[in-house]
């Protein structure tokens, strides 16, 4: 390849590591696109790793050694995590979101490709050390957030459906017991869809009493798999009975006055764990 100037270098490597996160890449592999020596590789991702941490957009991991290189990990630092979710929670307090049984209108957020990249990127941030090989979650206002978390993990998405599709070949089902309305629903995943043992990380839109992502653990036993987290992006609060334990919500709804029409939220359990906020 033509050789480039440093600056149109630093630009094309920046470019590919964020286009590859979670992937070790070899320094030769640059080395010989580039047509520059090792060490001038080396420099060039050491100013590339001081702007990504400076600037909130995550780390650099060296890996030495023959097989070794550089690896991207996106990551959202507290200052950013909370600033984005504070302007996110007064946009949800609005109580047109109001919607009957005390859920929120949250399609037009779920909907929107930058808010959904950067709850994507916090959901990545918090699970960036579990090892997931697959992102999961159920049909159908959870996966916008499956996919934009996948996407900063560099893993594929599986989608448990809530009937079942000829296309899909033999399929896995299971009954489970909704915890809100303790009705019994069905929820099924094509056997070709999810690998025996995978590490799999659940994501959903929101959560009441769990039964859902309850459902989605049990059915993950009957792929011999390991549930590695569980991610939701709005929680609600006032619940007898939480069938989910091990979970992190990014917004937790806490008061919901109908007649008033008043909408309480908090930051929720991920800042409080994980960020320490």
């Amino acid at each position: 390849m033509k050789k480039m100037r440093r600056s149109a270098r630093l630009v094309d490597m920046t470019q590919h590591l964020l286009a590859h996160p979670h992937t070790l890449i070899p320094l030769t592999m640059f080395s010989e696109q580039y047509g520059a020596a090792k060490s001038s590789i080396s420099e060039d991702l050491s100013i590339i790793k001081e702007a990504f941490e400076s600037e909130g957009i995550g780390a650099l991991k060296t890996v030495a050694g023959a097989a070794g290189g550089v690896k991207y990990i996106p990551q959202t630092n507290d200052e950013q995590a909370v600033h984005f979710m504070k302007g996110l929670i007064e946009q949800l307090e609005n109580p047109e979101r109001l919607l009957p049984g005390g859920y929120l209108y949250m399609s037009d957020i779920l909907g929107h490709p930058a808010t959904l990249s950067k709850i994507g990127k916090l959901f990545a941030t918090a699970f960036a050390d579990k090892e997931v090989e697959v992102v999961m979650t159920v049909e159908t206002k959870g996966i916008p957030l499956a996919y934009a978390t996948a996407g900063y993990l560099n893993v594929p998405v599986v989608i448990v459906r809530r009937d079942n599709k000829v296309t899909e070949g033999s399929v896995v089902s299971i009954n489970y017991v909704s915890g809100s309305s303790k009705r019994i629903q069905t929820m099924s995943l094509a056997r070709r869809a999810l690998a025996e043992e995978s590490r799999v990380l659940i994501v959903d839109d929101f959560m009441k009493a769990g039964g859902t992502i309850r459902g989605m653990i049990d059915l993950l036993q009957e792929f011999k798999a390991t549930v590695v987290g569980c991610g939701v992006f709005v929680e609600t609060a006032d619940v007898a009975e939480r069938l989910v334990d091990d979970y992190l919500s990014l917004a937790k709804l806490r008061d919901v006055d109908v007649k008033g029409k008043q909408i309480g939220i908090e930051l929720g359990s991920y800042f409080h764990e994980i960020r320490g906020s």
